[in-house]
């Protein structure tokens, strides 16, 4: 049976600051293994993979296929690219030596623990909504502070995920590239999110084309017939929100 080719885009390219150690954490060692092996190994070692392009910092790209890809014998990496000085500029340089097709799995090489099951169900996920995300129940209690740190809410557990990697997508929805993710200057740990420059024409192109939709549809109708169409479009809205619940 005929099925949608599946690369995986493993990042090594952090500094890992965070850490405090002189070694990137991705190199560290796990019972005699650096820590970017453990992920290379399981995406290799599934069916479902097709082929990998590994992502390093500068100056790692001959240690990495030395001292793990040909140490350890691992298949499937077609391709070592140096990344950016950001995350998402590292996945756009991996994307840009990937055919355009099928489904991208981008994983953090500094997370060991991804299996095959984990890549079974989201490859699975990834074919039913096109885009998906590995993640936990959060089993830590998370506070909402205001600009002043102090504890304003407590969001129920439940409704918490921790958001962890192979991050998946259909190849064209990741590629559009509307979105760029950097880290804040001041807290490393803060992540901003804004629109690209292409995003930013995309956001304009929708809201002009969403205006011109709407003056088209209600052209020459009156008060009335107004009040009845936004009517009937508040039902079938409620209908799509609330079909097979």
């Amino acid at each position: 049976m005929n099925r949608e080719k599946c690369t995986a885009v493993v990042l090594a390219a952090g500094k890992g600051s965070r850490m405090g150690t002189k070694i990137q954490k991705q190199y560290l060692e796990i019972s005699g293994k650096p820590v970017l092996y453990y992920s290379l190994a399981a995406f290799a070692a599934s069916p479902i993979i097709d082929e990998i392009v590994l992502v390093t910092g500068e100056g790692k790209t001959d240690y990495c296929r030395k001292n793990i890809i040909e140490a350890y014998g691992i298949t499937k990496v077609n391709k070592i690219v140096v990344g950016g000085k950001e995350r998402y500029e590292s996945v756009y340089k991996a994307l840009r030596e990937i055919e355009p097709e099928g489904y991208v799995f981008i994983h953090d090489g500094a997370r060991p623990f991804v299996d095959e099951s984990i890549i079974e169900r989201t490859y699975q996920a990834v074919k039913e909504y096109r885009a998906c995300v590995a993640g936990m129940p959060s089993k830590d209690t998370i506070k909402v502070v205001d600009e002043e740190n102090y504890a304003i809410r407590t969001p129920e557990r439940k409704t918490l995920w921790q958001v962890q990697t192979p991050q998946c997508f259909e190849f064209d929805l990741v590629k559009k590239a509307y979105v760029k993710r950097v880290r804040s200057e001041k807290d490393r740990r803060v992540v901003l999110i804004s629109l690209t420059e292409k995003g930013v024409k995309a956001y304009h192109h929708h809201a002009n084309f969403h205006d011109e939709m709407i003056k088209a549809t209600l052209n020459g109708l009156n008060e009335e017939q107004t009040k009845v169409l936004v009517k009937a479009l508040t039902n079938l809205s409620a209908f799509f929100r609330t079909y097979g619940k």
